[in-house]
């Protein structure tokens, strides 16, 4: 694990600074994903600390044979926690019984782009105009323009299978 951190499951008194982190870093704990609204707060998640400090979250739920990863944050980036929660959560989709990983992300993040595909994920669904009905239906505060000043319209899917142990 990088830098001494460690991985622990959230509990439910996390519950309060994960609607903080979420606020804080997505803007809301309300995610809009496949025309519905989903409470990044409610969902299980994963937690990377420092030296007491919080330094990275993942959220994710089970739906059957899938692990959808839901939101990846790491406050310090390319020092590997980001890795170690995907890691973590890969090894907790397979006791479950998954088959596999997948998440969503904005044609904008290609840094969410770059970083799941170098750890082997592959492009499954492209839904053009998904966050444009997002932003006119469910959360009209989503940014127009997001990273790189890329106008955000797109949701991208991706997956990667969970190979057994």
């Amino acid at each position: 694990m990088p830098e001494n951190a460690s991985i622990r499951p959230l509990t439910d008194p996390d519950r309060a600074w994960v609607r903080a982190w979420m606020r804080a870093r997505w803007g809301s704990e309300r995610m809009a994903l496949r025309g519905q609204i989903v409470l990044m707060d409610e969902l299980p998640g994963l937690a990377a600390e420092l030296d007491g400090a919080v330094v990275g979250l993942l959220t994710y739920r089970l739906d059957g044979a899938e692990c959808e990863i839901m939101s990846l944050d790491s406050l310090r980036e390319r020092r590997g926690i980001g890795s170690a929660l995907v890691e973590a959560v890969t090894g907790l989709a397979r006791a479950a019984g998954c088959a596999c990983l997948t998440l969503v992300t904005t044609n904008d993040n290609l840094n969410a782009l770059r970083f799941y595909q170098k750890r082997g994920f592959r492009l499954r669904a492209l839904r053009p105009g998904a966050v444009d009905a997002a932003r006119r239906e469910l959360r009209p505060e989503i940014p127009l323009v997001g990273e790189h000043g890329i106008h955000i319209r797109d949701e991208i899917e991706l997956e990667m299978e969970i190979q057994a142990r």
